[in-house]
């Protein structure tokens, strides 16, 4: 049995809460979630890839067990976000990683990357977007919306976001057997999502959202001057980020590896194995 660790970084006087588990010689995986999730959405993936890798997940500011400022106090930006990642990482020695995407994640591994081109050197990406192509415009339409004007109005129609009826919707859409997904992750989010002030925060990242597009043709072309190997392994049948934003990773990154698997957005809740399964194949081509 793989032992995981469970740790707490203090950053700029903030807690930042990361698992950790493989050898310390490994080469380095570095995790990172999404919305509404935390590390807690890898808890199964870690231990069945840290015989390979050494495997750091932490809970960005503002989700899982990390801090959770308020935003008079922190600024809730992806810049920000991906500030304290990259500081965690200099306070844990890590210079070079694959990094693992979704959600979320991906705008924080875009600017890492961006940072330190040379730092990256995998990425796999499961649901995390970086073209146009990937958005399903009826989710996003309000998303956008509150972006370019913090209305009250447009505040309301992002708010059901937060509830209960759409993070069980984000676990359950599009899976095949909706029976193979553990309630319990989706009452994990929801327990730290009620916490006070972080809806707040969470508005925030929304408005925020849209300077991330902003960073795709950059993206661009730092996948096709590095051609760092890439895997995008999708839930083929995500109504957030579409099947169409994993096939265009292929424009820039010709050898890229694609999966489409039949499964949704949170894809290592119902289709773990397949998911491992390809990472260890993928992983034996470099």
């Amino acid at each position: 049995m793989v032992a995981v660790h469970h740790r707490t970084a203090s950053i700029d006087g903030l807690g930042v809460f990361y698992r950790e588990a493989g050898s310390p010689d490994a080469p380095v995986l570095l995790l990172l979630h999404g919305y509404p999730t935390s590390s807690h959405m890898f808890r199964h993936l870690i231990p069945a890839v840290a015989d390979q890798y050494r495997v750091i997940a932490p809970d960005h500011i503002g989700f899982g067990r990390s801090s959770t400022p308020s935003v008079d106090e922190f600024p809730y930006t992806f810049d920000a976000l991906s500030g304290v990642t990259r500081r965690l990482l200099e306070r844990l020695g890590v210079t070079t990683y694959t990094v693992y995407v979704q959600d979320y994640g991906a705008p924080i591994g875009w600017r890492l990357a961006l940072e330190d081109p040379d730092s990256v050197v995998g990425v796999i990406s499961q649901n995390g977007n970086a073209y146009e192509e990937g958005f399903v415009p009826e989710f996003w339409e309000p998303v956008w919306a509150y972006g370019s004007d913090q209305s009250p109005e447009n505040e309301a129609a992002l708010r059901p976001a937060l509830e209960r009826g759409a993070v069980e919707w984000q676990y359950l859409h599009g899976v095949p057997d909706p029976t193979t997904v553990d309630p319990d992750a989706w009452e994990h989010d929801l327990t730290l999502l009620g916490r006070p002030g972080v809806d707040r925060a969470q508005l925030a990242l929304f408005a925020d959202y849209v300077s991330n597009r902003d960073l795709y043709p950059r993206v661009h072309a730092w996948l096709r001057d590095t051609r760092v190997p890439l895997l995008a392994i999708w839930g083929a049948n995500d109504e957030i980020f579409g099947a169409a934003g994993a096939e265009a990773f292929s424009r820039d990154v010709p050898d890229a590896r694609v999966e489409l698997i039949a499964g949704g957005h949170f894809l290592l809740e119902s289709h773990l194995d397949d998911v491992v399964t390809i990472i260890r194949e993928w992983r034996q081509q470099f």
